[in-house]
């Protein structure tokens, strides 16, 4: 079994900042790619950023410039640090971590942005 704990999420006003993290435990052998999704309501689940075992990232359009990805192997950790949040940016954040060509997901945190 595999957990993810994410933290961080909150209440921000227009143009602050927030960092998401999330903490992978369990049966763990090694984790491929690890990434950020969110979910605004009335919306289907989008990808936010995603971040390789070797260090690649991707990004949503919508995020590139505001939002940094990155992880920490030997903890198993990964994070989203996300600037300029506007209020689109609104949802629920899950964390996701793919092992073994198995994908895990984390309970979620909101982010919710203030106008």
């Amino acid at each position: 079994q595999v957990q993810l704990v994410e933290s961080g999420g909150g209440l921000v006003q227009a143009g602050g900042s927030l960092r998401l993290s999330c903490a992978a435990s369990g049966s763990i052998f090694s984790i491929n790619t690890m990434g950020w999704y969110r979910q605004a309501p009335g919306k289907q689940r989008e990808l936010v950023a995603g971040i390789t075992s070797g260090g690649r990232t991707n990004y949503a359009d919508s995020v590139k410039g505001r939002v940094t990805i990155s992880r920490d192997n030997g903890k198993n950790r990964v994070s989203l640090q996300m600037n300029d949040l506007k209020p689109e940016d609104t949802g629920e954040y899950y964390c996701t971590v793919q092992i073994l060509s198995r994908n895990y997901w984390g309970q979620g945190t909101q982010v919710t942005v203030s106008s």
